[in-house]
């Protein structure tokens, strides 16, 4: 077995959000009268690629911490200067005419033989292509071949993701999906650790350590990079200060947990949300899990504004028409019943 902390990994998005790259979009969806743009899967799959490397060990360089698009040669410059190791990047395909939904649909992983290590890149896609089929149980086409910058002219292997087809209308609304959105980084990290023979730690709470103010590492850059999911802005440097001791402390505020700064079980389950149905959830909840179920239902394509983690008006009429759509008790709390029935969900049909 190799040493993950030999190895820097590279990780990429393509295109950006703020403002959004011109025509990455699904059609405009039903129900919610909006698209999902292509860098809302891109970036978010992307952070749970660099928090599972972290995980695992390995060191990660970002190679696009920007919201806005950075044009190709500006990353492969990154690339080359930082001297990583190898790179994955995320995308999210598209089929036809753009502004209506077809049948394409399905995964698909590239390298180009253009690559100074186009063999290796060929096994490394092959790897990620696998793993990522492995978590999502998804449709697989294949493992190709394509020339562009992020694959052709970095120093090092190099794959492309294409999750799925943006104008397929099932696949566009799983971009949003964020069990879709974990297995995906989740799978291109097992990918990467098989291509390397490195071991594969799993996302589960025995696995995250007991940190604190003092610690420092790979495991408290995850705990930056979470906190800044749930509306904190911290430094992801890896350093357990005062900024992200104050961070830790309301967020187990907002979440009902003893707000003693220190990261441990109970805290890191909440951050990771590990088990979010435990919780039983009304209007007036506030919590990590309250974030997770905005996240499924706006996928499903119901009206969510804001994913806030605050079950307020908006998300209480969300629940009550899925309920109401799903032979449920339409009384706007999720309960058993309600988490069940919402994981074993596809969302809503077209139209």
């Amino acid at each position: 077995m190799a040493i993950a902390s030999n190895f820097l990994i590279g990780a990429n998005d393509e295109h950006g959000l703020n403002p959004p790259t011109a025509g990455k979009r699904t059609p405009v969806l039903p129900y919610i009268n909006r698209s999902f743009y292509e860098n809302e899967f891109n970036s978010k799959a992307k952070l749970q690629f660099i928090l599972a490397c972290l995980r695992c060990g390995f060191r990660v360089y970002d190679l696009k911490p920007e919201v806005q698009d950075v044009s190709i040669s500006n990353r492969v410059t990154r690339a080359r200067r930082a001297g990583i190791n190898l790179l994955v990047t995320f995308a999210y395909n598209a089929a036809g005419n753009a502004n209506v939904f077809s049948s394409a649909q399905g995964l698909e992983v590239y390298y180009s033989p253009y690559n100074p290590f186009a063999t290796q890149s060929q096994r490394l896609s092959e790897d990620v292509y696998q793993e990522i089929l492995n978590n999502t149980g998804r449709t697989g086409r294949f493992v190709g071949r394509l020339s562009v910058g992020v694959l052709s002219n970095v120093n090092c292997p190099s794959t492309l993701i294409e999750a799925g087809f943006m104008t397929n209308f099932n696949e566009a609304k799983l971009m949003l999906n964020p069990n879709f959105i974990l297995q995906n980084g989740e799978g291109a990290c097992e990918g990467v650790c098989k291509y390397l023979d490195v071991n594969y730690v799993a996302r589960e709470l025995a696995n995250y350590p007991t940190i604190r103010r003092g610690s420092n590492g790979n495991f408290v850059t995850i705990l930056q990079y979470l906190l800044n999911q749930y509306g904190f802005n911290l430094s992801t440097d890896g350093v357990f200060g005062a900024n992200t001791e104050n961070a830790v402390k309301q967020f187990q505020t907002n979440n009902n947990l003893v707000a003693d700064g220190i990261v441990g079980r109970n805290t890191w389950n909440a951050l990771l949300n590990l088990n979010p149905t435990a919780n039983t959830l009304r209007r007036g909840s506030r919590n990590s899990a309250v974030l997770y179920l905005q996240q499924l239902l706006l996928s499903y394509l119901y009206p969510i504004t804001n994913l806030d983690g605050i079950f307020g008006g908006e998300t209480e009429r969300a629940v009550v028409a899925f309920q109401t759509e799903n032979g449920l008790t339409a009384d706007g709390i999720v309960g058993a019943n309600t988490w069940r029935a919402l994981l074993n969900s596809n969302g809503r049909p077209q139209r």
